[in-house]
């Protein structure tokens, strides 16, 4: 599938992708004998795009073996989150599932490779759930977050269940036990709020 631009201000690029509020973000860097520069959070520039970006909190994982596997996480609403992921060292193979039943990709994945130095970061909108898998030794992966975490409404969803069929690149390695015995999916528990 061939990027769509959909907007640009001050440097950024949104690049539209076939699941309704999902975007890619490009960061143009600028360079020169020093190296780069790039803006990785503009509000204001998120807020021109459509984005909301609202940050309660940054969150940074590191990973450090290839093949670990984090994910699929997701809160139910009233504490459900847009996700800004950017992988800072490293790639990742990073996913977003759409759980949202009123969203013409209901059930559906989306996937980009994310990595360092390549400007790119995933934007995750409420309602869908989001993993990613190392493609590298080492990855560091930051992700701003709008809302703060709530265990009593956060959910999660198996990286191989059978009710959504989500290509990977390979299968984890790692993985932990929480998110290995994710249960199948169910409206009734995935869903309720």
């Amino acid at each position: 599938m061939e990027d769509v631009i959909v907007a640009g201000a001050g440097g950024l690029q949104l690049v539209e992708h076939p699941m309704p509020g999902v975007f890619l973000i490009r960061l143009p860097p600028r360079r020169d004998e020093r190296g780069f520069f790039a803006r990785c959070f503009c509000r204001h520039e998120l807020a021109r795009l459509g984005v909301e970006s609202e940050v309660s909190q940054a969150n940074l994982s590191h990973s450090r073996r290839r093949g670990t596997l984090r994910g699929l996480h997701y809160q139910l609403p009233p504490s459900a989150e847009t996700k800004i992921v950017r992988c800072l060292r490293g790639r990742v193979h990073d996913v977003v599932l759409d759980l949202r039943p009123d969203s013409p990709t209901f059930r559906k994945s989306f996937a980009a490779e994310l990595g360092d130095g390549d400007g790119t970061a995933m934007v995750v909108p409420p309602g869908c759930a989001h993993g990613f898998l190392t493609l590298t030794a080492e990855a560091l992966v930051l992700y701003f977050v709008s809302a703060a975490y709530d265990p009593a409404r956060e959910r999660g969803v198996r990286w191989n269940d059978p009710a959504f069929a989500i290509p990977w690149p390979f299968p984890p390695e790692v993985i932990s036990e929480r998110d290995r015995n994710h249960p199948d999916f169910d409206p009734a528990w995935h869903l309720a709020a």
